[in-house]
């Protein structure tokens, strides 16, 4: 078995002038893509952040409203309920 080692015109063929341009400005440009990639998710990770945070309270705003929505719609329920009662019961005749 012989290992195939390529040749530098194989390899320039292969790779193209695109790729030979990767090859060389690559550690050039990861350092550099690396510099300006982490504020950048710092920034995203920070506003995602904020958002959670605000989005917890109005969900909690809005599970309160809720609350107070079921309480009247009980209290009006009960009140209909006491007020069905009273109207169903025979008025007490005096003797």
């Amino acid at each position: 078995m012989t290992k195939y080692v390529p040749q530098v015109d194989d390899l320039i063929e292969d790779l193209g002038v695109t790729g030979i341009a990767a090859v060389i400005l690559l550690p050039v440009l990861v350092p550099v893509v690396a510099g300006v990639g982490k504020p950048v998710a710092k920034a995203a990770i920070k506003g995602g952040i904020l958002l959670y945070e605000k989005g917890k309270g109005v969900i909690a705003e809005a599970g309160e409203t809720l609350e107070d929505l079921v309480a009247e719609a009980k209290a009006e329920l009960a009140e209909a309920e006491a007020t069905a009662l009273e109207e169903a019961e025979p008025e007490a005749t005096p003797a």
